[in-house]
């Protein structure tokens, strides 16, 4: 897969360079682009905000660098999303729609008050928000997107068990876990978990992971 995600502040996407996911750019797993829309921009400084038609509180941004920016990535394979809060709350069936379903992903963000609408009406295929709640531009959404499509990506994990077993797979959040030592601070692992029977493992954690469900996101059961 390929990602391309156009800010105005690509300094900010450094942490996506770090940890598992900068291991797995460094295997070539995925690759990732980071395009700064300025560099885009026909203004002689570079601008890429005005003042919105109408009035209204702060900045635009403005077309034309978004529309260069985005069609200079743009492929017959491109899905472009613009990260906004009038989007589709992500969920992980979304995460995983798009990294099964596509081969390009384009991630605008917005900053200042948002984007010009014509780019919507042009270039946007869907708008995708990470909760409702507003932040300053939509960097932390697309490293969030991101980081959360790239886990269901060929080799960027150790191993596939670690998607099929976490939070939000089959409505249900994760079980549980421990590690060394077996006692701390009184609190034992329990003692299923260093018996060695796999099937008993196996149903003492379905059990945890539904109970764990029932008592942190009850909303969680109830959708199909």
């Amino acid at each position: 897969m390929r990602i391309d995600i156009l800010t105005l502040f690509p300094e900010m996407f450094a942490p996506l360079k770090t940890s598992l996911i900068g291991k797995a750019l460094e295997r070539d797993a995925f690759e990732l682009n980071i395009v700064d829309i300025r560099e885009f921009s026909q203004d002689k400084h570079k601008k890429c905000d005005d003042y919105p038609y109408g009035g209204g509180a702060g900045m635009l941004m403005t077309p034309q660098p978004l529309y260069d920016a985005i069609t200079s990535v743009k492929t017959d394979d491109s899905h472009i999303i613009y990260l906004s809060p009038s989007g589709r709350t992500l969920k992980q069936e979304i995460v995983k729609e798009f990294a099964t379903n596509y081969k390009h992903l384009v991630l605008v963000c917005g900053h200042y008050e948002g984007i010009d609408y014509r780019i919507n009406q042009l270039l946007i295929d869907e708008e995708i928000s990470v909760g409702d709640y507003v932040l300053t531009g939509g960097e932390l959404p697309a490293m969030v997107l991101t980081d959360a499509i790239c886990r269901y990506l060929p080799n960027v994990l150790h191993s596939s068990d670690s998607v099929v077993e976490e939070s939000f797979e089959n409505n249900l959040l994760e079980y549980p876990q421990y590690t060394r030592p077996a006692e701390f601070k009184g609190l034992k692992v329990p003692a299923v978990l260093l018996s060695g029977n796999h099937k008993e493992i196996a149903d003492f954690r379905k059990e945890q992971a539904i109970e764990m469900t029932k008592l942190k996101r009850p909303d969680l059961l109830e959708e199909d």
